[in-house]
């Protein structure tokens, strides 16, 4: 059983609790995924089960697209909604809708597009010296973190203010590169307003090529006479690459882990290549050699 499942992921479990549900429904124990989403969180998560399980490393990267609702006003200890209230400004919540409503938000948003730096939150997944950062904040412990520098593609307002409720809330879109921290990017907008803001919602919508329209819920998946039927090939994970079709007698050595000349390419060097039989079937990911006109397999599938 080898494939991808795009799970639109509930509210209030782990990413690791969707992974242990697909194992269950699928009857199968090589299931993964490809980006974490906190529990509060939903939305697109990609799992990756059999054999895909090892083309993990060419989609982690992805770019991510999301919704956010951003909660003006307070920051909370760990930037989302699910945190203690710390860092009040004083304001009502009147004060705040009048202040959003006067905002020239396209001149806010623009300090935030591009690239950028962000220091990891405290409460996040992130490791430091083998540790993760939110084990560390569970115990009231603050560890120096090293801004890291990520890009913000598109940030928009979403609402219209006449409509907008409640009125101390305001809904982004947010396109980015992989490693974006949503929450953080909650709590500088607040910060440039100067009165705060945390996140009070978040749904993925994209990763990569995959949208929340392909996704299915633990339920639909669970329903399903075939939940195996669910699966996308596994070259969908890898659509991205540039493509190279194996003559016949070079499959079962490409299996091996040997390499395959290339005579005639406008392949660029260390470019990643989907390699595949006559039949259209993923049979590895090489990297082209330009010096030795070859391409080698970097990730054999059976």
């Amino acid at each position: 059983m080898n494939g991808i499942l795009i799970i639109d992921k509930p509210a209030g479990i782990t990413s690791h609790d969707v992974v242990s549900r697909v194992r269950r429904i699928l009857g199968t124990r090589r299931v993964g995924h490809t980006g974490t989403l906190d529990p509060f969180a939903t939305g697109v998560m990609v799992i990756l089960v059999g054999q895909a399980t090892r083309l993990a490393q060419f989609l982690d990267k992805d770019e991510k697209e999301y919704l956010a609702t951003v909660r003006f006003g307070f920051e909370t200890d760990t930037g989302d909604v699910t945190g203690s209230r710390i860092a009040d400004c004083g304001l009502d919540n009147e004060a705040i809708s009048e202040l959003l409503a006067s905002t020239e938000w396209n001149a806010v948003f623009d300090a935030f597009k591009g690239e950028i730096e962000q220091v990891p939150p405290m409460y996040s997944a992130k490791k430091i010296d083998g540790k993760k950062l939110y084990e560390h904040a569970r115990k009231g412990e603050t560890v120096e973190r090293k801004a890291v520098k990520v890009k913000i593609h598109k940030l928009v307002n979403i609402d219209e203010s006449a409509t907008r409720k409640p009125q101390f809330e305001v809904r982004i879109s947010v396109a980015c590169s992989a490693g974006t921290y949503i929450r953080t990017l909650a709590e500088d907008i607040g910060r440039k307003l100067g009165i705060g803001a945390h996140l009070a919602e978040l749904r993925r919508t994209a990763a990569g090529r995959f949208t929340i329209d392909q996704s299915l819920t633990l339920e639909q998946l669970a329903a399903l006479d075939e939940p195996a039927s669910a699966l996308k090939p596994m070259q969908d994970a890898v659509s991205h690459l540039s493509t190279f079709e194996l003559p016949a007698d070079r499959v079962a050595k490409t299996r091996n882990g040997l390499s395959t000349r290339v005579f005639e390419t406008a392949f660029a060097d260390g470019e990643l290549i989907r390699m595949l039989d006559p039949f259209g079937q993923l049979v590895a990911i090489g990297s082209f050699d330009a010096a030795e006109k070859i391409i080698l397999p970097k990730v054999v599938l059976v």
